[in-house]
C-alpha cells in the first residue's frame, strides 16, 4: 500500500499539516511518500493506492502553485490511471471564515473527475467533533500566530491520514 501527500505551503503551516497526515497514515501502514507540489512527481501517483493533497485556501480556492500541478493530470485522466485510487483534501486558511470548505470542495473535484473515491472525516472521529470538517481537514492559522499548528489541527491531520490509510487497506486489502 503507498500514500502520497502532496502539499502547497507558503508560511508553513500547511506543510506542518501535511506532515501530520503523513504521521497518521504510517501509523497504520509504513510507506508514505510527501512532497512539496515543486518537487511532487505527477507520474508517481498511478503507482499509489491513495492521495491526499492539500494547500493554503486562496479566496475560497485553490491556490495557483497547487491548481497548476493538478492541471498537469489530464494524461492520468484520458487513460483512467486514478480510477478507484483513495482521494483525500486539507487546507488552511489565514482567517476562522477564510474559505475552508470551498477550498475543500474545490480539491476534491478534480480527484471526481479522476474517478477516485473521497475519503473525509466523519462525525464519530473525536477530533473532528468540534474542530473539523466533513470534506478532509481545514484549520484556520491566524498570521501572527505563534503557534505553527495548533495541537488539535495537528489531531486532525493525524486522524484524517490514520483514516485514509485504513480504508486504502481495506479496499486494496493489504495487512
Amino acid at each position: 500500500m503507498k500514500i502520497y501527500v502532496v502539499y502547497d505551503s507558503e508560511g508553513e503551516h500547511t506543510k506542518a499539516l501535511a506532515y501530520s497526515i503523513a504521521e497518521g497514515a504510517q501509523e497504520v501502514y509504513g510507506e508514505v511518500h510527501i512532497d512539496h507540489v515543486d518537487q511532487a512527481d505527477v507520474y508517481k501517483l498511478s503507482e499509489m493506492d491513495a492521495i491526499v493533497w492539500g494547500c493554503p485556501g486562496h479566496f475560497g480556492t485553490i491556490s495557483s502553485g497547487l491548481k497548476a500541478w493538478i492541471d498537469k493530470l489530464g494524461f492520468l485522466w484520458a487513460e483512467g490511471k486514478l480510477i478507484n485510487k483513495i482521494g483525500a483534501v486539507f487546507c488552511t486558511t489565514a482567517t476562522v471564515h477564510g474559505g475552508l470548505e470551498a477550498t475543500m470542495l474545490n480539491l476534491i473535484t478534480p480527484m471526481l473527475h479522476q474517478g477516485m473515491i473521497i475519503v473525509g472525516l466523519p462525525g464519530n472521529v473525536p477530533e473532528n467533533a468540534l474542530y473539523g470538517s466533513y470534506y478532509g481537514v481545514g484549520v484556520s492559522c491566524p498570521v501572527d500566530s505563534t503557534d505553527l499548528l495548533p495541537k488539535q489541527a495537528q489531531e486532525l491531520g493525524r486522524a484524517l491520514g490514520k483514516r485514509v490509510a485504513e480504508v486504502t487497506q481495506t479496499l486494496t486489502h493489504v495487512q
